[in-house]
């Protein structure tokens, strides 16, 4: 076991938080539950005094301090694993990702990810295992459940000025989803805050306060039937890139992805996945500059969808 020192300000939006409740949001990565028993043996303190009450108040301008327990991580083994190529060239891949699929070794999934399988593909890239917070080639992610278009690097050169482009938004994304119902506006702009959701810690939700800009623009392409139920198809891009945006934006309008059990209605379709499907990328060259474009093909059981809905356009 590790030992990791995380100290904090509070700012004026947790002002009046508890304890337990304020470290939280503020360390989104870890549960509340785990957080508490920090707490509870004396391992987090409030203006450098151990603080051992999970409710009690806090106030903006007080330091807190946790020491973290984190379990020895293992580094990520190589895997054979076919990866479906869309282009490559000597510093980036560009993926054609299957569903079902975890991009980077996490608890519960150590094997049979991407970094897996980039590991037996580039055996080089374990010697940059350090450096690159060991997850060699990744750039961006999609989730586990989440087709289409992934871009991985192949040097630590393309990794840092890749990760950049992602950062600095000169990334373009264009991704497709089948939604329930029919959006009342076709075309939309959702803009607001993003944050870790304030009960499960393993959901994300729409915030007031201590969240991150998230940005959604999609268009009403279709709609049609499947399973007898009213859906449309959607095309959807994203300025900004927080965890599950897209499925928590259209959730939020009341059309959540089919297929989501995370975020939408599991009980209306017999849906294995959600169809959320990155369709279309644009990145420049890590070494040149130049823009290039990359598209991916419907997985089968999307377009299994597509076909089977009796699909009429949506007048604008």
């Amino acid at each position: 076991m590790t030992k990791k020192i995380i100290k904090l300000t509070i700012n004026k939006g947790s002002d009046g938080m508890r304890f337990d409740r304020c470290l939280s949001s503020l360390i989104p990565e870890c549960s509340r539950a785990f957080l508490q028993a920090h707490i509870k043996t004396g391992k987090a303190s409030i203006d450098d005094e151990v603080c051992l009450n999970q409710r009690t108040r806090v106030s903006a301008g007080m330091k807190l301090k946790v020491e973290i327990d984190e379990p020895e991580e293992t580094a990520p083994i190589a895997e054979q694993i076919d990866l479906p190529v869309l282009y490559e060239d000597d510093d980036m891949l560009i993926i054609n990702k299957p569903w079902d699929m975890v991009i980077h070794p996490a608890e519960g999934n150590r094997t049979g990810t991407i970094v897996n399988a980039l590991l037996a593909r580039y055996p080089y890239m374990a010697d940059t295992m350090y450096t690159s917070g060991g997850r060699p080639g990744i750039v961006h992610r999609l989730d586990k459940d989440t087709t289409g278009v992934l871009v991985a690097a192949k040097t630590p050169e393309a990794q840092f000025r890749l990760s950049r482009c992602f950062a600095d938004r000169k990334v373009s994304k264009t991704y497709l989803a089948i939604v329930l119902g029919v959006p009342r506006e076709p075309t939309k702009q959702l803009i607001n805050m993003l944050g870790r959701h304030p009960v499960n810690r393993k959901k994300m939700a729409i915030v007031p306060r201590n969240g991150k800009e998230a940005v959604t623009i999609y268009n009403t392409l279709h709609s049609g039937f499947y399973q007898g139920v009213l859906v449309s198809l959607l095309s959807v891009n994203i300025l900004t890139g927080r965890t599950h945006q897209i499925r928590v934006h259209l959730a939020s309008i009341g059309h959540s992805i089919i297929g989501d059990k995370t975020y939408g209605n599991k009980r209306l379709l017999n849906v294995e996945r959600q169809m959320l499907h990155a369709w279309k990328l644009k990145i420049p060259h890590p070494s040149t500059g130049e823009l290039m474009s990359f598209e991916s093909p419907l997985p089968d059981d999307f377009q299994q969808i597509v076909d089977e809905m009796k699909l009429h356009p949506v007048q604008s």
